[in-house]
């Protein structure tokens, strides 16, 4: 949902969460074709890529207008990555081969940070056409093992209160809504 006000939009956004030892979490096959690739420094542009594929044409872009761009989304993947607070092994990069070229694509992408001892999830994002795989699933437990693994035992994330697809998959999971955020923008033009 979105207000205006005096030049600004608000996007009225769900902080979920989720506690590790009260979830539903669990270790999902990985559908034929595709694979889970852990965070390395020269997989940045292929984290862009994806980010990109998956946000360009959403809500979202309203909010954050770098996931928009090719360039905006390289920028912010090298914006998280180079804070402190980065978790490497709660960021995975999710690829599809082509059946006939074996040529791998970059369609999903998430990054994690720790923030006041919670894992916080940035971006999760599958490419439109590779979505009804369970593949943003995939990407949140590993994630999750991956906040585990640095001794995190809960994340959360934000998502825009319209993207109910996003909420569903969420709360399936075992995410929680705990917190209603208004985040602003400009309007364009204003």
């Amino acid at each position: 949902m979105e207000t205006k006000d005096l030049g600004l939009t608000y996007f009225k956004r769900f902080r979920m969460e989720l506690n590790f030892d009260q979830s539903r979490l669990q270790v999902s096959s990985i559908p034929p074709g595709f694979e889970m690739i852990p965070f390395s420094s020269d997989l940045i542009g292929e984290h862009a890529s994806a980010k990109h594929e998956s946000f360009k044409n959403e809500m979202d872009v309203n909010l954050f207008p770098c996931l928009g761009r090719r360039d905006g989304c390289l920028r912010l993947m090298r914006e998280i990555t180079s804070r402190a607070n980065f978790v490497p092994e709660a960021t995975w990069l999710c690829r599809y081969r082509e059946p006939v070229s074996k040529l791998p694509l970059a369609i999903g992408t998430i990054q994690g940070l720790e923030i006041d001892g919670w894992g916080s999830i940035q971006n999760i994002g599958i490419s439109p056409t590779h979505r009804g795989h369970g593949l943003g699933s995939l990407l949140i437990e590993h994630a999750a093992r991956g906040f585990k693994s640095v001794g995190l035992r809960r994340m959360h994330l934000e998502v825009t209160t319209d993207n109910t697809a996003a909420i569903r998959l969420y709360e399936r999971i075992g995410f929680k809504r705990a917190e209603v955020i208004y985040k602003a923008t400009e309007v364009a033009g204003a």
